[in-house]
This record gives structure tokens, C-alpha cells and sequence, in this order.
């Protein structure tokens, strides 16, 4: 069994740093939001997931200022769009580092769909949305107390857009929607594709 520090690794024996490999696989955070200009910015986020549900709350983890942790702490509101196989294309786009003000939807050939209950926009491709507003947004700092240079953003979520297709006998297939996420390596990616069920043991 290995024992290694993060920052103290034997980098002849581990080159590459395993953190996100092996916590993995992680759901990507394909985050839409907007600055009180008006301007839009789509991005995926591989730092994501659900962290409660009543009520339900999301997070992402931005390294850096970016525009959608920058947004998302200005006007207080973000959406989370799936994304799933079909969408892995067009959310790769999205990653682009582009300058403010130029279009992550436009460049991915994805719509702009109305939110209901936010001022982002949502991806209308995707089969599942999830407005979200702004309950936290924190800037992270080590066990030293220095600032980490990340961005964690908390949102509760306000509102669901969900394919009708997406259900069968009222439960979510989430097989079927095949979801894609994040693992280690550069442009390593998983898909959900079959899922098995173990029941929680009584006492």
C-alpha cells in the first residue's frame, strides 16, 4: 500500500497526479449562467454533484474566477443542464476557453431555451435542467488559511425541466439517458449505459 503526501508525491514512481482519477467518476457540472449585463456563459465543470436533497442542492467548484462562478456569485442564479452522450460534442465546445462575451452556445450549435423561475438560460437539447439559485459562494482557502484560488459555489434548486421520455413507470431510466462524466486523464471520460440495484439492508 502506497503512502504518499499530495504535494510530497514521488513523482519518478507517480508522475501524474492520481486525485482526480481516482475519485472519479464525477458528474459533469454543465453550468449556464448570466452577469447583470446580460451576458451568457455555458461551461462544464468536472468538480460537481448533488450535495442534498431536502432541500435538493447542488455544487460546483470553479479553480480560478471564471465566468460561471464570477456570474453565478454576481446575479445569485445558475442552471445545471445533463449532459448526456449524445450532447458529449457539443459540451466539449463549451470548454473552450473563449473571451467574454463570445457565445459557448453558439459555437456548440445549441439552443437557448427560457429558464422558468432564473435569469440563465438553459441548453434545450438536454433532457434535464435544474434552476438553481445561489444559497453560497464561497472562496476556498487551505489549512493555512491562504486563499486556494477556488470557488465553491452552493445552489438550491428552484426548478426541474425533464424529458417526459426520460421516465418509465415514473421512475428516472437513468441508463437510458446515458450521462456522461469526468474521470483522470486529459479527456478521459465515463458513460452510464446499465446500472444495478442493491436494496438498503433493514436492521
Amino acid at each position: 500500500m502506497l503512502f504518499y503526501e499530495p504535494r510530497a508525491r514521488d513523482r519518478s514512481l507517480i508522475p501524474h497526479d492520481p486525485f482526480k482519477a481516482l475519485v472519479a467518476p464525477r458528474p459533469i457540472g454543465w453550468i449556464s449562467s448570466v452577469n447583470a449585463a446580460g451576458q451568457v456563459n455555458l461551461a462544464p465543470y468536472s468538480f460537481f454533484n448533488a450535495i442534498g436533497e431536502e432541500p435538493p442542492m447542488l455544487a460546483f467548484s470553479s479553480f480560478g474566477a471564471k465566468d460561471s462562478a464570477t456570474f453565478a456569485g454576481e446575479v445569485r442564479e445558475f442552471v445545471w443542464n445533463l449532459a448526456t452522450f449524445d450532447l458529449r460534442e457539443a459540451m466539449n465546445e463549451t470548454s473552450a476557453p473563449l473571451p467574454r462575451g463570445m457565445s459557448e452556445f453558439e459555437r456548440a450549435g445549441l439552443t437557448m431555451a427560457p429558464s422558468r423561475l432564473v435569469a440563465p438560460p438553459r441548453v434545450a437539447e438536454s433532457p434535464c435542467a435544474m434552476e438553481c439559485q445561489v444559497v453560497h459562494h464561497v472562496e476556498l482557502q487551505d489549512i493555512d488559511g491562504r486563499p486556494a484560488d477556488q470557488y465553491l459555489v452552493i445552489g438550491q434548486v428552484v426548478g426541474v425541466h425533464l424529458a417526459e421520455g426520460a421516465l418509465v413507470d415514473g421512475t428516472v431510466d437513468t441508463a437510458a439517458l446515458r450521462p456522461i462524466a469526468r474521470c483522470g486523464g486529459p479527456g478521459d471520460y465515463a458513460v452510464v449505459e446499465r446500472t444495478f440495484q442493491m436494496l438498503r439492508p433493514t436492521a
